[in-house]
């Protein structure tokens, strides 16, 4: 059976913050033994001190379970690094301009890798005054479809929601050069290159 906790996580985050073991213990009302036990595999917290664990080493609990900090890394309020999570279940789609720990319908979501795009997930960008007007030749079937079109330049983030059935098209006010990004939920994230110039 695999552990919810590992003692080398214990270990490593309370030596990180330069705590004892008889420190650590005190905080969460045991004994220094059990934090040893812990620590050398010997035994495991019970599930109810989890949460008090991962309160006095500065952790969530998704991250203590799994035994990875997320940092948070300063990215120079640049938008172009940010990262979409979608969740496979409801389709939820949630933007975040870091690394983050993102659940939805009790899964874990991992950051979508974008991909440049192919030719079957092409857009057509064209310019109308102030506007710029996204267009895809997707498939809108319940089945296949595209979920949203994303506008992304370094200081802003616009998203479309599309529906099946419905058009691949979405409309933007020009903010400069950027990135338009596409969801297929069939094949995953893809992205383009909107350069200063807007071009058809």
């Amino acid at each position: 059976m695999d552990h919810y906790v590992t003692g080398a996580t214990i270990k490593a985050l309370r030596e990180k913050l330069g705590m004892t073991q008889a420190e650590l213990a005190d905080k969460l009302c045991v004994s220094d033994k059990a934090v040893s036990k812990w620590e050398n595999g010997r035994g495991f917290p019970d599930v109810s001190l989890l949460e008090p664990i991962g309160k006095a080493l500065h952790i969530s609990v998704p991250e203590l379970l799994c035994g990875q900090t997320i940092t948070n890394r300063n990215r120079g309020s640049n938008m172009l690094k940010s990262l979409f999570y979608v969740c496979p279940v409801c389709g939820n789609v949630i933007f975040a301009r870091g690394e983050a720990m993102i659940s939805c319908c009790g899964i874990r979501l991992p950051a979508l890798e974008a991909e440049e795009a192919d030719e079957a997930h092409a857009v057509g960008v064209e310019q109308i005054e102030d506007e710029i007007y996204v267009t895809a030749s997707h498939p809108m079937s319940k089945e296949h479809s595209l979920s949203f079109i994303t506008y992304m330049t370094p200081d802003r983030c616009e998203t479309c929601i599309l529906y099946p059935e419905g058009n691949a098209e979405a409309r933007f006010f020009y903010r400069g050069a950027g990135w338009i990004y596409t969801y297929c939920n069939q094949h995953g994230l893809y992205r383009c290159r909107l350069d200063k110039k807007k071009q058809e």
